[in-house]
C-alpha cells in the first residue's frame, strides 16, 4: 500500500506542476532514492550487523533498474506515461534502498524484485511434508525408513537463494533435511573385508536442543574407480516441450551431456529419447566412442510443444530393453522440468507407470532442471518408485559433480531396495524422533517385506541418517503394563549398547533381500564429536531454520544461522562445497538481516 501510494502521490504532485506551469525538477528531486532514504535512515536502530562476507550475485545485475534521477521532459514534449514510470520507479528504488541498512541499494532492490517475482508468478510444486515427531523408545522401539541418496534439495535450495530468497520465503516441502545433508562427502571409513557396507556412528550434543542428544549414523558403499566401471547402456529421456526453452532447461541439458560424453567409450551404448506433445527415437544404440555424432544430435534438440512424459518414459524404457547388456550397467536418465500435462499426469499414474517399469532391471535416474513451473513432486515420485536417484541441475558445475565427479554413484548400483531399521534400547535412550526423512518412513513391519520399496545406493555413495535422541534417566516405565510385558531385557539393562541398526538390501539382479546388524555402543558417544559430525549437524540445523521447525527449542531461525556462521567459520578445512555452503547461509542470514531491520525501523 505504501508504495502505490507514493507513487500514486508523485504522479500527481508531476501533473499538477506541469499545468501550472511549475518546475518539474524539484518533485523529481524530492522522490530520489538518495534523499528519501537519508531521511528514513537517519534515526534507524544501529544494530550491529555480525555477518556480510559474501556478494550477492544478484547485485551484479544490470543497474538499469536503479536509474531513478531522470527529470520531466518540457511541457511541449511531456510524455505523461514516461514521467509516471520514471517517478514510480524513483518511489519503488526509495522504498527498496531502505530496506537494506548498509544502503546497497541495486542489490537490495534486485533482491526484493526477484524475491516478490518468485514468490508471485509461481508454480512450482513440492509435497508438504509433516515434520517426524518424538516416539517413546519403551512403546515403539523400531524406527524404519527407506535409504535416500537424492540430493535435488540442496540444489534446489541454492537456486532460491540465489534468486534473492530471504528466511521465510523457501517453500517449506523444497526443504528436506535428508537430501540437504546427504549432498556432502564425509569421511567415513570404507566397508572391509568384502562387506557391502561401512557404518560409522557417534552420539555427542545437539545444537538446538541443550536437552537432547544428536546420533549420527553414515552408511557407505565402496567406491569405484572410471575404469573399473562395467560396461553402459543409457538411453537419455530428454523433454523437448515447449517449457524446456529457457537457457536453464535444454541449453543446460545440452552443456550437460558434453561434459559426460568423454567418459564413454566403444563398449558402451547411447540412446536418446525425446518426448512433446509425441515421442520419438532420435539415435539407438550409438556406440560410446561416437561422441562427435551423439553430441550433434543433442545439440540439434529444440523445444517446442506439450508434455506428453508418460509415453516417453514407456519408449525410453523399451529402447533400453532393444540394448540391454548382461551384468552391465543399464539406465534410463530423465531430464525434464517435471511439468507433464498430456496423457498420464497424475501423481498415481506416474507413480503406476515407473513403479512397473522398473521390474524390467533397469534403473532410473532423475535430472530436474529449470524454475517457475518446475515439479518437484513428480520428479521426486518418479525417482522414488522407479529404483532410481533424483539431483537437481541448476548450474553447468553441478552438472559436472553428479554426472562426472560421482558417475559410479550416479549410474553403478550396487544395493538395490535398502532400507534401515534401528531398535532402540530404553534402558538407553528414552525418546527419538528422526530428523528428516519423511517421505521415506515405512511400517516396522515393511522392513522384512521383499514387495516394499527401498531405495538404491551406487558404488560409493553415501546415506546420513540423524537421530535427535534424549536419553534415559534409568528408570523401567513399562513394568505396570497389565497385558504384556513390556519390561527392559536383561541385554538392555547391561546399558552397553544404545541401539542396533539393521540393514536390508538386495543385490542389484536378486530380489530377495539380505540382512546386515551393527550395535550402536557406548564407545560411540563422545563430547568431542569430530568434523563430520559437526558439520552434517550444522547442515541439519540450517534445514530446520529454513523450515521454521517447531523443533527448534533454544533458538530463533535467524539466530540458528549466525550460531551456524560463527561455528563454520572457525572450521578448518572446509572443502569447495562445504564453503558454498556457509556463503549461502551468510547470503540468506544477510539478507533475512536488511529486511528484518527495515521493519524494527519502521
Amino acid at each position: 500500500m505504501k508504495k502505490r501510494f507514493i507513487c500514486t502521490l508523485l504522479s500527481l504532485m508531476i501533473t499538477a506542476s506541469m499545468l501550472t506551469g511549475c518546475g518539474s525538477a524539484k518533485v523529481a528531486d524530492a522522490a530520489s532514492p538518495s534523499s528519501y532514504n537519508e531521511e528514513a535512515t537517519s534515526e534507524a536502530p544501529q544494530k550491529e550487523k555480525k555477518h556480510n562476507t559474501r556478494n550477492s550475485s544478484n547485485s551484479k545485475k544490470n543497474t538499469a533498474n536503479g536509474d531513478t534521477g531522470a527529470e520531466a521532459p518540457s511541457s511541449e514534449t511531456y510524455d505523461y506515461a514516461a514521467t509516471e514510470e520514471s517517478v514510480g520507479l524513483a518511489a519503488d528504488s526509495a522504498m527498496y534502498e531502505s530496506y537494506s541498512y548498509d544502503h546497497s541499494y541495486e542489490k537490495s532492490y534486485n533482491d526484493n524484485y526477484d524475491s516478490y517475482y518468485n514468490n508471485y508468478y509461481n508454480t512450482e510444486e513440492y509435497s508438504g511434508i509433516t515434520e517426524n515427531g518424538f516416539s517413546n523408545a519403551m512403546t515403539s522401539p523400531l524406527s524404519t525408513f527407506a535409504a535416500d541418496v537424492d540430493t535435488a534439495s540442496y540444489s534446489n535450495f541454492r537456486r532460491f537463494v540465489d534468486q534473492g530468497y530471504r528466511l521465510g520465503d523457501f517453500p517449506s516441502g523444497s526443504i528436506r533435511t535428508e537430501e540437504m545433508v546427504n549432498y556432502f562427502t564425509y569421511d567415513y571409513e570404507e566397508p572391509e573385508n568384502g562387506d557391502i557396507f561401512g557404518v560409522n556412528a557417534t552420539i555427542s550434543d545437539c545444537p538446538w536442543n541443550e536437552d537432547s542428544q544428536l546420533m549420527i549414523l553414515g552408511i557407505n558403499t565402496k567406491t569405484m574407480r572410471k575404469s573399473k566401471m562395467p560396461d553402459s547402456n543409457i538411453v537419455f529421456l530428454i523433454d523437448v516441450s515447449g517449457s524446456m526453452s529457457s537457457s536453464n532447461k535444454l541449453p543446460l541439458i545440452q552443456q550437460s551431456m558434453e561434459l559426460l560424453m568423454e567418459n564413454f567409450d566403444e563398449n558402451d551404448r547411447i540412446s536418446i529419447v525425446t518426448y512433446a506433445s509425441g515421442t520419438d527415437i532420435k539415435l539407438n544404440g550409438a556406440s560410446g566412442d561416437e561422441e562427435r555424432r551423439i553430441m550433434r544430435t543433442f545439440n540439434r534438440l529444440q523445444a517446442g510443444g506439450s508434455t506428453n512424459g508418460g509415453d516417453g518414459i514407456k519408449l525410453a524404457y523399451e529402447v533400453a530393453e532393444e540394448n540391454f547388456i548382461e551384468d552391465g550397467v543399464n539406465r534410463v536418465i530423465i531430464c525434464s522440468d517435471g511439468d507433464f500435462n498430456v496423457g498420464l499426469t497424475t501423481q498415481s499414474e506416474l507413480e503406476d507407470l515407473i513403479s512397473k517399469e522398473k521390474e524390467s532391471g533397469i534403473f532410473l535416474s532423475v535430472l530436474g532442471f529449470g524454475m517457475n513451473n518446475y515439479s518437484d513432486t513428480t520428479m521426486e515420485t518418479l525417482a522414488d518408485k522407479g529404483n532410481g536417484n533424483y539431483a537437481y541441475i541448476d548450474t553447468l558445475g553441478e552438472a559436472k559433480k553428479v554426472l562426472v565427479e560421482e558417475m559410479s554413484q550416479t549410474f553403478v548400483t550396487v544395493a538395490k531396495d535398502v532400507k534401515l531399521q534401528v531398535e532402540f534400547n530404553p534402558a538407553m535412550i528414552s525418546e527419538y524422533r528422526l530428523v528428516g526423512y519423511e517421505n521415506r518412513g515405512l511400517a516396522a513391519e515393511d522392513f522384512t517385506d521383499d514387495s516394499k520399496d527401498g531405495g538404491e545406493m551406487g558404488a560409493g555413495h553415501q546415506v546420513t541418517a540423524i537421530y535427535e535422541i534424549v536419553l534415559a534417566d534409568g528408570e523401567d516405565d513399562g513394568s505396570d503394563l497389565k497385558y504384556q510385558d513390556s519390561s527392559i531385557s536383561r541385554k538392555g539393562n547391561r546399558k552397553d549398547e544404545y541401539c542396533t541398526l539393521s540393514i536390508a538390501y538386495k543385490e542389484p539382479d536378486r530380489n530377495r533381500s539380505q540382512y546386515e546388524e551393527y550395535p550402536i555402543g557406548a564407545e560411540n558417544y563422545t563430547r568431542r564429536p569430530d568434523d563430520d559430525f559437526i558439520f552434517a549437524s550444522m547442515v541439519a540445523e540450517a534445514s530446520l531454520a529454513l523450515r521454521n521447525s517447531e523443533y527448534l527449542v533454544d533458538v530463533a531461525a535467524d539466530e540458528a544461522l549466525e550460531d551456524i556462521i560463527d561455528e563454520l567459520e572457525n572450521m578448518k578445512g572446509l572443502d569447495e562445497y562445504q564453503e558454498e555452503f556457509l556463503d549461502l547461509i551468510t547470503e540468506v542470514a544477510d539478507r533475512s538481516y536488511s529486511y528484518n531491520n527495515y521493519y524494527d525501523y519502521e
